[in-house]
């Protein structure tokens, strides 16, 4: 495989791991979010559980799979120093948002899944919801400073 053919295949996944992960940040912020509103407390917190649990695991493999091939990229293209700002505001936002996704993980959804406690849900989920309406704008910013690169 070529340089060229691998450079390709990388910028592939890191693209469809980048739509996968912010199209769902999009889709559960301005579809799922708002719908669920319909139903009452006690069914909305059982279909967030499910929700998160199996977003967050999706995310918990593209977020590393999005590093890594960002990362691989820039080694072929021979590094950081050489590339434009928009590659190096992506690096950036990409770092930063992997890691609000790690606070997300780690703090309130951490806490959601272990309190039964309604008030404790209510307050973890605020805080999941405004920590992920973060990473879509700091996701969405990505996405239009990777646009810029002429590549």
């Amino acid at each position: 495989m070529t340089i060229s053919m691998a450079l390709e295949v990388l910028k592939v996944l890191h693209l469809l791991c980048a739509v996968l992960w912010v199209g769902g940040m999009f889709f559960a912020y301005v579809v799922l979010r708002p719908s669920l509103a319909a139903i009452e407390a006690t069914p909305r917190m059982l279909v967030h559980t499910q929700v998160f649990r199996r977003f967050f695991l999706v995310v918990w493999h593209l977020m590393p799979l999005l590093l890594i091939t960002g990362g691989a990229m820039l080694y072929l293209w021979g590094g950081l120093a050489n590339q434009p700002w928009p590659v190096h505001a992506m690096v950036g936002l990409g770092v930063l948002m992997a890691a609000v996704f790690l606070v997300i993980v780690f703090g309130p959804y951490r806490q959601f899944r272990r309190t039964t406690n309604r008030d404790r849900m209510a307050s973890s989920l605020n805080s999941i919801r405004r920590l992920i309406g973060v990473n879509l704008v700091l996701g969405l910013i990505t996405v239009i400073v990777g646009g810029m690169i002429g590549r």
